[in-house]
């Protein structure tokens, strides 16, 4: 009986997608910059992805700015916006790939309650408010530090932001991405606890820009 009760609970308190299919529904947002040489290994490579090309130069780029809930996040909601056009997502290209634009749009976007250019354009803004920490920036050779230390630079980068608003991600052994937590009107706060969650690996490998 104890087991039964506890397994329910568990996943009670579990972050899922919220069901709620609002459009502009939401607290707050979640600035994911993913680390370009990680995705490219873990992913991009696989695809033949033309920013993994080398030379390509990419450090930090957008993942994505997601609308967040206090607990869990809306995704794929409804709404009249129609989705951005070919131009509008290519002009994003020096962010992110445009494909990754689209599906941002399609998945986080359309519950933002924006119309497709102005969640692209507020997706501009919040991560032209951020600065990358110059230690990272063309990062020219491997290296391997505690998820800590990369927290650290972006607090020093960033001294508005605070310890608690900064997430470090990681997959496996190597750094994923930075999770920078945001109001709607794109200022530092706090992330909510199911997004408090930093990699506990004592360290990860930043493997150097292409």
């Amino acid at each position: 009986m104890k087991a039964a009760f506890l397994i329910p609970l568990a996943l009670a308190l579990w972050p899922v997608p919220a069901t709620a299919d609002g459009a502009g529904d939401f607290d707050y947002y979640v600035l994911a910059l993913s680390w370009q040489p990680s995705w490219c290994r873990d992913t991009g490579d696989g695809r033949d992805a033309t920013e993994c090309g080398r030379g390509s130069g990419l450090d930090f780029t957008v993942h994505g700015l997601w609308p967040q809930h206090e607990q869990g996040w809306p995704e794929y909601c409804d709404t009249p916006e129609r989705d951005p056009s070919r131009r509008e997502v290519q002009a994003m290209g020096d962010l992110m790939a445009p494909g990754l634009a689209l599906y941002q749009w399609r998945k986080h976007g359309r519950c933002s309650g924006l119309s497709a250019a102005e969640y692209l354009a507020t997706l501009r803004e919040a991560a032209e408010r951020v600065e990358i920490p110059r230690p990272f920036d063309g990062l020219p050779r491997d290296i391997t530090l505690p998820p800590a230390v990369v927290e650290e630079a972006f607090l020093e980068a960033n001294p508005r932001l605070t310890p608690d608003g900064v997430t470090v991600t990681c997959k496996a052994e190597i750094l994923a991405e930075v999770r920078i937590c945001l109001t709607r009107n794109l200022q530092p706060r706090d992330c909510a606890p199911d997004v408090q969650r930093d990699c506990t690996r004592p360290s990860v490998l930043m493997e150097k820009v292409r």
